[in-house]
């Protein structure tokens, strides 16, 4: 205890007021040099991937990513928790060709990231690596989504779709790698989830007879927008009838019992123009179901906590009888993003413009 004391009250030297600082060794650029299936071990076995392989980021491939942005390389976009890791642009585009991402994914991967992270952001649960193990639920609005062939009609969450998936999974290793979240660690996830490798939508706003996400949330409709909300659980609901009293009933079974969470209602075209020509707006169904789901007791929840976080309806989805999509939203409705295009942009989509799938005729 002498010690201590003489440590903490003894004056300090010359050298220890004025600490001469030692310079950095700068880390190598190449981490690891080796064919495919040596470069997909040396990741995953450092804890680097989803699990699934990965794109090389080499030096061209980057550079090629980074085409997607007028951004600086090392322009820092944000910091993200819970290591407070650098996001900067070039990283971004390093974990976006680890996910088989496009050039063109990057407008969108940068304001995602923004809209997770940025002064708008909740900073909510799902990139903490919480037990409850909530995913990122993506939604892309605006001309942005014929550019980059994201799906907004039949199978928009099945595979199939590089965008959709690309963008997703993107984001999952971006959070994974520049902000610290190792599975067992910060991530304590009891049972986990699997909308975490991606949940990616855009809206079928040809088709919607009404407003889109990002009209309702302000911005212009040839504005391109990402909108995060932090998933839970995703169900299908089938319908009860195809008037508006069985489509909306039959969203109402599905909800009873949860109403201290707030919902995503992926509702196919067919059945939104139903409820339109039944005189329905987005407002009236959203405010029917706060009236029928009047959420907790305000001695048990204060607010009522239905009445603040509700449904917000997204019109998706293909052709087809009695389907419609729920998903159950984590921390209420989610934040929406503009995404900054750069100068070259006709040009770059021009170059991925074909990449889409073309299936045999049978």
């Amino acid at each position: 205890m002498d010690d201590i004391l003489a440590a903490l009250t003894k004056p300090m030297t010359e050298e220890e007021k004025s600490p001469k600082q030692q310079e950095a060794e700068r880390p190598s650029r190449i981490v690891f040099k080796g064919n495919l299936k040596e470069v997909n071990q040396f990741f995953y076995k450092r804890g680097w991937t989803d699990g699934l392989p990965i794109i090389p980021p080499t030096e061209e491939a980057v550079a090629q990513m980074l085409t997607g942005s007028d951004l600086k390389a090392d322009h820092v976009v944000a910091k993200i928790i819970p290591r407070l890791g650098k996001a900067t642009v070039e990283k971004i585009a390093i974990n976006a060709v680890m996910a088989g991402a496009l050039p063109t994914y990057m407008p969108v991967l940068i304001a995602a990231v923004e809209a997770a992270y940025g002064p708008k952001s909740r900073k909510g649960p799902w990139q903490l690596g919480s037990t409850l193990s909530p995913a990122p639920f993506w939604i892309i609005n605006g001309p942005l989504r014929n550019d980059l062939h994201v799906n907004f009609s039949s199978g928009i969450l099945n595979p199939g779709d590089i965008a959709n998936a690309a963008i997703g999974r993107a984001m999952g290793l971006i959070v994974k790698n520049i902000g610290g979240i190792r599975k067992g660690i910060e991530d304590m996830a009891v049972i986990g989830n699997p909308m975490k490798y991606t949940t990616v939508i855009a809206e079928n706003e040809e088709e919607s007879p009404w407003e889109p996400l990002h009209v309702e949330g302000g911005f212009r409709k040839e504005d391109g927008t990402v909108t995060m909300a932090s998933g839970n659980a995703f169900r299908i609901v089938t319908t009860n009838g195809t008037d508006d009293k069985g489509i909306l009933s039959a969203v109402v079974q599905s909800i009873i019992g949860e109403s201290n969470a707030g919902f995503y209602l992926i509702l196919p075209p067919q059945y939104a123009r139903t409820l339109a020509d039944m005189g329905w707006t987005k407002k009236k169904v959203e405010d029917f179901f706060v009236t029928v789901m009047p959420g907790r007791p305000e001695s048990d929840s204060g607010p009522n906590s239905f009445r603040t976080r509700g449904v917000q309806i997204i019109v998706a989805g293909g052709p087809g009888p009695c389907w419609m999509g729920l998903l159950k939203a984590f921390g209420g409705k989610g934040v929406t993003q503009k995404v900054e295009l750069p100068a070259n942009w006709d040009k770059l989509v021009a170059r991925y413009r074909d990449i889409v799938p073309n299936y045999a005729r049978y």
